[in-house]
């Protein structure tokens, strides 16, 4: 073990880095190799160059704080790499591969027949009440037969290593930028790991990307006019938009700069005159992209897009009415959409779950919320959960009272004890939790990131590793197996 692990302690937590026996786990060999030849003062100096690097490149995320407002932070990296192998990244690559297509069916099902819900597989009510089903969808084939092209599912190991899907995120999955951006900066930080390790890359992203919107083009073209759509500059992803549309050579657009003809075609204002959009890649939720249709206050949409969207003159990626599986009650029915619509068993479980509509596993919840996590169906960002063994009385007494007033809009699952990797806090490498988001790109193929985004509770203890709560990043490594060396 590097001295500069000396004295680390994940507990009965797995390790990503390193087994029990103090050993590197598959893959992890040539990066422990290379800690142990490091002093701390020179790790230090090398987390400052990533800073420094965060800084010039621009590289921020937006806080959102009621008595100030909107900040804009720099991006925390933390420079210790997470390490995955390749042979169980495979694993895990087929398992969403294959969620992402049920998922697609399900969505698809639920706009058309509702196969699912007459074959007794799903509660229709559960859709009729879902706050993010658009009745005004019911119908609509979008290309493919795909609702969700972006979607971004995060994935967690319980302690005994066994890898879970947390939830699904289908309606306009944020982060991949900051994972394309946590790559660069330890290449510039730790040139000669990936000089001398089998690194697998993730910096093909924006051309698959574009690859994926191309191929929903309604117009056959060999280069398809295809734009991304942001709400603006206060959004808290607004380095995301611009990063990806500067990397795919697309225009970065505002719903002002487009407009939708008499003939039902979305255009582009340019200097130039009008010039035809074919695909937008929009980062506006469902209810603004569109006054015609849905709130009639935004000035953030294109008036009349739905209206060129379901004549099939443009391309929505993703499509309007795929939230209606990004809702943490439907999640809990993904290993059946698997059986029904596949006929496969699921290769990545679900972290179990009490669904707090059903009157038996409300009252278990209720009786045990000091042991469990208690998650609001429509809520993100770890905004408005409830983590039991970290909770007050009175935090508890409020959760139960909400949980009865409205039951469908809580699902409670077990405290999983996350797994920890090294990271450096102050001028020591202490375990911290973490997750990881992979994104899956869905048109006519299904393509996926090798790793993806993976987010640390940066505060001891804690499980909570959003950016906005106080959480950092890492960049994380698919490596192979045998050494992790050409």
């Amino acid at each position: 073990m590097p001295d500069l692990l000396h004295g680390y302690d994940p507990g009965a937590c797995w390790d990503e880095l390193l087994r029990g026996d103090g050993r590197a786990r598959p893959g992890a060999a040539s990066l422990m190799t290379y800690l142990a030849s490091l002093d701390p003062d020179e790790l230090l100096v090398r987390q400052d160059a990533a800073d420094l690097a965060i800084k010039a490149m621009g590289i921020t995320f937006t806080v959102y704080h009621q008595e100030e407002g909107s900040i804009d932070r720099a991006w925390p990296l933390d420079i210790i790499p997470r390490v995955l192998s390749a042979r169980e990244w495979s694993r895990i690559h087929k398992g969403l591969e294959q969620r992402v297509r049920a998922l697609n069916c399900f969505i698809d099902d639920i706009y058309h027949d509702r196969r699912i819900v007459a074959d007794g597989w799903f509660p229709g009510g559960y859709i009729d009440d879902n706050s993010n089903y658009r009745a005004e969808c019911q119908g609509v084939s979008p290309p493919l037969g795909v609702w969700a092209h972006v979607c971004g599912s995060d994935l967690v190991r319980d302690a005994d290593g066994t890898v879970y899907v947390l939830e699904d995120n289908l309606r306009v999955p944020s982060g991949v930028a900051y994972m394309l951006e946590n790559r660069k900066v330890i290449k510039r930080v730790f040139p000669e790991l990936f000089e001398r390790s089998t690194i697998l890359p993730v910096d093909d992203y924006p051309s698959q990307l574009f690859d994926t919107l191309a191929a929903l083009s309604p117009r056959p073209a060999d280069y398809p006019e295809v734009v991304v759509l942001t709400p603006g500059i206060y959004n808290s992803a607004y380095f995301e938009h611009t990063h990806l549309a500067q990397q795919m050579g697309c225009e970065l657009v505002e719903g002002r700069d487009l407009v939708v003809g008499d003939d039902d075609c979305v255009y582009l204002r340019t200097v130039a005159g009008l010039t035809r959009v074919d695909v937008i890649y929009r980062r506006v939720d469902d209810q603004f992209i569109d006054p015609e249709v849905f709130r009639e206050d935004s000035m953030l949409g294109v008036r009349g897009l739905m209206r060129a969207w379901k004549a099939g003159n443009v391309a929505l990626a993703n499509a309007p009415g795929a939230g209606v599986a990004d809702d943490k009650l439907v999640y809990t029915y993904v290993p059946d959409m698997i059986r029904y619509y596949l006929g496969e068993k699921p290769l990545l479980p679900n972290v179990p779950s009490w669904r707090c509509a059903d009157a038996e596993a409300r009252a278990y919840v209720l009786d045990n919320l000091h042991d469990l996590v208690v998650k609001p169906v429509n809520e993100s960002g770890g905004y408005g959960m409830l983590i039991g063994p970290a909770s007050t009385r009175a935090e508890r007494d409020e959760f139960a009272a909400r949980v009865r007033r409205r039951p469908r809009d809580y699902i409670a699952q077990p405290t999983l004890a996350l797994s920890t990797t090294p990271t450096l806090v102050g001028n020591r490498i202490e375990p911290r939790h973490v997750d990881l988001r992979p994104f899956i790109l869905s048109s006519d193929r299904c393509q996926i990131t090798t790793g993806g985004l993976t987010r640390v509770a940066m505060r001891k203890g804690s499980l909570i590793v959003n950016s906005s709560q106080g959480g950092g990043s890492k960049d994380t490594w698919v490596v192979s197996a045998a050494r992790g060396v050409r």
